[in-house]
């Protein structure tokens, strides 16, 4: 038995096709969905959806949204995502270390909430692009 998963931004459709579980990093954690899964709707927060397709794990980096759960569907709607064989390893270090020091250089409130977003999200990108099997 399997899911049907598609994942979504406003403009275009990312992944549309059946997958055997996924785990999908929510506001209080993280939740793996197999089928039959009950039915849910949930925020998405900035992290790592992992795919499990063919017996391969395949990462994406999402960017916050909400997501619905049911009848072996999911959709997941974003702000924003990368597939994690998108994203070159070397680039998305480089990018975190520049966030990094962003953020001890913030001043004002602000300044440090920016600086602490976009530290998850290249985080989140470099995490994604490392996790690829």
């Amino acid at each position: 038995m399997t899911l049907n998963l598609s994942v979504l931004t406003l403009n275009q459709i990312i992944w549309d096709s059946e997958v055997e579980e996924i785990v999908l990093s929510i506001n209080s954690g993280q939740i793996g969905l197999l089928p039959n899964h009950a039915p849910i709707a949930t925020t998405v927060d900035i992290g790592i959806l992992r795919i499990l397709l063919n017996d391969q794990w395949l990462t994406m980096a999402l960017m916050g949204g909400f997501a619905r759960i049911g009848n072996n569907e999911i959709t997941i709607l974003v702000n924003d995502v990368e597939k994690g064989s998108d994203i070159d390893p070397q680039e998305a270090q480089r990018n975190l270390e520049i966030a990094k020091a962003n953020v001890k250089k913030a001043e004002g409130r602000r300044q440090k909430i920016e600086a602490n977003l976009a530290l998850r999200q290249t985080r989140t990108r470099a995490e994604a692009s490392n996790l690829i099997s």
